[in-house]
């Protein structure tokens, strides 16, 4: 049996995830998380096999940082990330953590979500290909984690505040990250920033 501890944002985005993972054969589900922080604390408690991660799971931790953690909290434990197609400077940082952690867009099917868990199980490099297309076509990003986690939640409409809870951050602080990114970007707006920063593939 494979154990498999699930990080995803959202309740019902959640559900529906340990649902498929639960319903293929040899595969359970042990725990089921909503913040990078529990992962590395959970993981060293439960031993999972693998760890699937949503690569917008909110929280102190970014995710290529929270792929580090897990390395000592649960050595034995593959990862496989599910990031967006336009994560290249993202998808680059993980790659170098193959064949350990692996890759795979958000709207992959199930049967390719459940056979990539298998893969890392057995040891073999899963890279999905578009993720691997931006990563190798995304002009340089000049915006640090954080600053590309905080810009993706205001592509979303989060506000400052909204943005400032679900990192656990102050909104000041926000505010700061984003008037970095605007600068970073040669933007005049916060639109703009994130057209730009779109464009580019940085989030």
């Amino acid at each position: 049996m494979i154990r498999i501890l699930l990080g995803r944002e959202g309740r019902v985005w959640r559900e529906a995830l340990a649902s498929v993972l639960a319903s293929s054969d040899g595969l359970e589900v042990v725990a089921e998380l909503a913040h990078t922080d529990e992962v590395p604390v959970v993981a060293a408690r439960e031993r999972p096999d693998a760890v699937v991660l949503d690569h917008a799971l909110p929280g102190s931790l970014t995710v290529p940082d929270l792929c580090e953690k897990l390395g000592v909290a649960a050595p034995r434990s593959v990862v496989l990330v599910l990031l967006d197609r336009r994560g290249g400077a993202l998808s680059t940082a993980l790659a170098r953590l193959a064949p350990r952690v692996g890759v795979l867009t958000t709207d992959a099917t199930p049967w390719q979500l459940v056979d990539s868990v298998r893969q890392l199980i057995r040891g073999e490099p899963v890279l999905d290909a578009k993720v691997a297309v931006a990563a190798l076509t995304a002009r340089h990003n000049p915006l640090t984690d954080r600053e590309r986690e905080v810009l993706r939640l205001a592509a979303d409409g989060a506000p400052a505040k909204e943005i400032a809870a679900q990192l656990y951050l102050s909104a000041g602080t926000v505010r700061n990250y984003l008037s970095r990114v605007i600068a970073k970007t040669g933007a005049r707006t916060r639109i703009e920033a994130i057209r730009i920063a779109q464009g580019s593939g940085w989030i």
